[in-house]
């Protein structure tokens, strides 16, 4: 009986990440917002509730850089359409 494994027989075929998964910043094109948003962790002993208008603005940051740091997805799919409603409620209307 054999065991051996023919490993060239299969072909790796690269996909892109899951949603989540994404390039570091190499370039520390966010990293003020990062900082900014582990600050607010660090300070409210990791209650992440307390720090969302930061993450939402650190991914934000990172959907507009122009070296695709993360693919453009509507904050609403996020989980930030609470948020989202309350900033379009506080603009004053024209």
């Amino acid at each position: 009986m054999s065991t051996a494994m023919n490993f060239s027989s299969k072909s790796f075929k690269p996909r892109p990440p899951d949603k989540g998964a994404f390039p570091l910043d190499h370039f520390g094109e966010c990293s003020a917002f990062k900082e900014r948003f582990m600050k607010c962790l660090r300070d409210s002993g990791y209650e992440s509730g307390a720090c969302r208008q930061r993450a939402m603005a650190y991914l934000e940051c990172r959907m507009e850089r122009r070296v695709q740091l993360m693919a453009n997805e509507p904050l609403e799919k996020l989980g930030f359409k609470d948020l989202i409603d309350e900033k379009s409620e506080a603009k004053p209307e024209k």
